[in-house]
């Protein structure tokens, strides 16, 4: 009867773990960010619903010899950190979940999610 009865958990157990949300490993939500094209107008790009714990360098300012992205808002349900160099390098600053945002002078070109 107790190997019925730990079968039965151990099956009911694995597909409880079967069954789990696969958006575990992102960060719901949009995070949008305003950079210069190449004529100098400024632009607004995002990221939807971005892959946490992983770094992301920002594709419209990943070259060195532009200007860096700024204005970064944070609408995701994740702390996204934003970091002043490609490859979440350099300094950094956090942003809160669900609206977190900063003014045109901080300077961004990667980000990562918790």
């Amino acid at each position: 009867m107790r190997l019925r009865t730990s079968v039965a958990a151990a099956v009911g157990a694995l597909a409880l773990v079967i069954t789990l949300p696969t958006s575990a490993g992102a960060a719901e939500g949009d995070f949008t960010y305003r950079h210069s094209d190449e004529a100098g107008i400024t632009q607004t790009s995002g990221l939807a619903d971005p892959r946490s714990r992983e770094c992301i360098t920002l594709p419209e300012v990943s070259d060195a010899r532009s200007a860096a992205a700024h204005s970064p808002r944070n609408n995701t349900n994740a702390t996204a950190t934003v970091f002043a160099g490609v490859d979440c390098e350099g300094a950094h600053f956090s942003l809160r979940p669900n609206g977190g945002h900063a003014s045109e002078r901080l300077q961004v070109r990667s980000v990562v999610f918790s």
